[in-house]
């Protein structure tokens, strides 16, 4: 399905691994994307790959840092300059510790304070500038989408893995509670991940030698596509898996299959009956 020609989307960390996908998936649906990175070389790569599938005419590379608010605002305002809307938002920027400490899986209290801040500023706070900025414009256009980029369960709750997996759990929050607070407003506000890790470059070579084990990133395409097109209006609150999505089935075998609610819905209702059996007996 071709998104009309009035569709503007904007993909932080847009310039490679799962964000390229996305955007270059995108762009051969239709989309006009605003591709938000911090290296140039990475967004002349990409303008390299959409030039040569013919769609660079409608691509933006916005170089911009997205810990700072004012720079995320800056970064939608030149969207809305360039191309006179936009329409969805995808987060999928993020970071992760670097490869040669989370060989030793690190305990939270070994993780330096300043690498913390950093991974929360661009994982978390990045996040909710960007959407911050974005979703006024989607609320008055009366349409919208929001995809947050999170992870496994079993990964934001890992030993070893703080203070990434911590940062995904808090995306998996802000989801659900987005999601609620712009019901009935058009927007929706929905999460996708890979299923695994995944070939790009966060994934160091020495980390993970058999690439064959690693999720191809171009799996992200057709979910994203499918989530911020008009088919998936009223869709909201879910989490997509994209390795389980199959292009060549039905949307509804998809969903059933590769979607589920964020917030942990069941892990909820579970506590809840335990807090009201509180103190034990």
């Amino acid at each position: 399905m071709q998104a009309p020609a009035s569709k503007v989307a904007i993909v932080t960390g847009g310039s490679a691994g799962l964000g390229r996908e996305m955007t270059l998936a995108l762009l051969g649906a239709g989309w006009r994307v605003a591709a938000i990175g911090r290296t140039q070389e990475l967004m002349d790569e990409l303008h390299g790959i959409a030039r040569s599938a013919g769609s660079h005419d409608r691509l933006l590379p916005v170089i911009a840092d997205i810990t700072q608010a004012h720079a995320c605002a800056q970064a939608v305002a030149h969207t809305i300059a360039h191309f006179g809307a936009v329409d969805a938002l995808v987060n999928n920027a993020g970071i992760n510790l670097p490869t040669h400490i989370r060989r030793n899986e690190p305990k939270f209290w070994k993780v330096a304070p300043e690498v913390w801040e950093q991974l929360i500023a661009t994982n978390v706070n990045g996040t909710f500038f960007m959407a911050h900025a974005v979703v006024p414009h989607l609320i008055a256009r009366g349409w919208g989408r929001i995809v947050n980029h999170l992870t496994s369960l079993r990964t934001m709750i890992r030993p070893g893995d703080t203070p990434y997996g911590p940062s995904k759990a808090a995306l998996e929050a802000m989801t659900t509670a987005w999601a609620g607070e712009l019901a009935g407003t058009g927007v929706t506000v929905n999460a996708i991940m890979p299923g695994g890790a995944a070939d790009t470059r966060m994934i160091a070579p020495e980390l993970v030698p058999d690439r064959s084990r690693l999720v191809d990133p171009a799996m992200m395409g057709p979910p994203i596509v499918w989530l911020l097109s008009e088919r998936s209006d009223g869709y909201t609150g879910y989490r997509i898996t994209a390795e389980l999505w199959n292009p060549q089935a039905s949307t509804d075998e998809n969903l059933a299959t590769s979607a589920a609610q964020t917030g942990w819905k069941e892990l909820l209702n579970a506590g809840n009956a335990t807090a009201r059996s509180w103190p034990p007996k």
